[in-house]
């Protein structure tokens, strides 16, 4: 016990100092991540939506757990209704902005916080039984089911960043939206991070990061400026994720697992970008093969495509967008019609 302790510590040491080379860190990730004033912004701080605030809501998980979540109204009657869902670690005000440029185009906007995470995590993370699955399970799921009974009629989109864009397979309520929008959606299997990151990335979240969470009982991310502080159960989760997802959970619940991804058979347009050292071709392929039953069309666009030197994982959300992938996003969000069809791909994964 003595020596696995002396390990730990060591471990944290060393990833401690890993954070402090924010030359190594994307712009974006420092953007988002880096200074902790960042982290603790909140949408009334930010300029131009102080006059356009979100009504603030309470989501109710079939196990009882309360979400903070942020409905967005537009003015006059609404012409449908979307759910946006984080990346792992990202608070749900991060997307204010985008949920309030939908907002002017007619939609009623659901944004919500993860349980464990912002406005839904609980006093403290030691203790907590938190998975990733259950992001996905009870919490997306949880935000459809209100969405449908507040328009049980109307068009529903999901729009989902990184792990958001993959979660809403493991809901049972997933069968009640009509198209998905997923950006650079996939579950972190190492093996597909970008090649010349792929080495340090391995460390930062599949070392580092579990050690960490073994040592203090949650992952104090936003101490290092990497992401939100995470529940153990979340960390570990993506440390030890397989190639194959059903192989991470146990054996009784994998075919539960396999039917729920197969029972969705709405059309989904998965964008990433080419410069996305997480949403490669090969990991954007490897989550979309669980939708097996799904109409798929998946888009990579390249940073000078978009009038950028830099996109990565995390910019697309950025305002700096609003003329480019924000006003092309609409032609799915409203028609499903994909804006992007000259950079269709097809969705295969040879490895998986």
């Amino acid at each position: 016990m003595r020596f696995r302790r002396l390990w730990l510590l060591k471990t944290v040491i060393s990833c401690r100092v890993a954070s402090l080379e924010v030359a190594r860190c994307s712009a974006a990730d420092w953007v988002i991540f880096g200074p902790k004033q960042m982290c603790e912004s909140s949408t009334h701080q930010l300029p131009g939506i102080e006059d356009r605030m979100p009504e603030s809501i309470s989501l109710t998980c079939r196990d009882g757990y309360s979400l903070s979540g942020q409905l967005w109204l537009p003015i006059g009657d609404s012409c449908g209704s979307v759910v946006i869902s984080s990346a792992t670690g990202v608070l749900a005000r991060y997307y204010a902005r985008y949920a309030d440029f939908l907002r002017e185009q007619g939609y009623t906007v659901l944004t919500y916080d993860y349980r464990g995470i912002g406005g839904s995590r609980p006093a403290s993370l030691r203790g907590v039984h938190i998975r990733w699955r259950d992001w996905g399970d009870l919490d997306f799921d949880a935000a459809v089911r209100w969405m449908r009974q507040r328009d049980p009629d109307g068009p529903l989109v999901a729009v989902g960043h990184s792990i958001g864009g993959f979660l809403p397979g493991f809901a049972a309520a997933a069968t009640e939206v009509d198209r998905f929008l997923s950006v650079g959606a996939q579950y972190a299997y190492w093996r597909d991070y970008a090649a010349p990151q792929r080495l340090r990335m391995f460390a930062k979240w599949h070392l580092c990061m579990p050690a960490m969470a073994a040592l203090f009982g949650y992952f104090p991310g936003r101490s290092l400026g990497w992401l939100e502080d995470l529940p153990a159960g979340v960390a570990k989760e993506w440390a030890y994720r397989r190639a194959r997802l059903e192989q991470s959970y146990p054996e009784h619940e994998r075919a539960d697992v396999l039917q729920r991804f197969a029972a969705i058979n709405a059309p989904i347009l998965a964008v990433s970008v080419s410069d996305d050292e997480y949403g490669t071709p090969a990991a954007i392929a490897r989550g979309l093969a669980y939708y097996r039953n799904a109409q798929v069309q998946q888009v990579q666009l390249s940073p000078p495509a978009l009038g950028m030197e830099r996109v990565g994982h995390f910019d697309l959300f950025r305002e700096r967008h609003r003329d480019g992938f924000w006003k092309a996003s609409l032609g799915w969000i409203e028609e499903g019609r994909n804006s992007w069809s000259d950079e269709a791909q097809p969705a295969v994964c040879a490895a998986c």
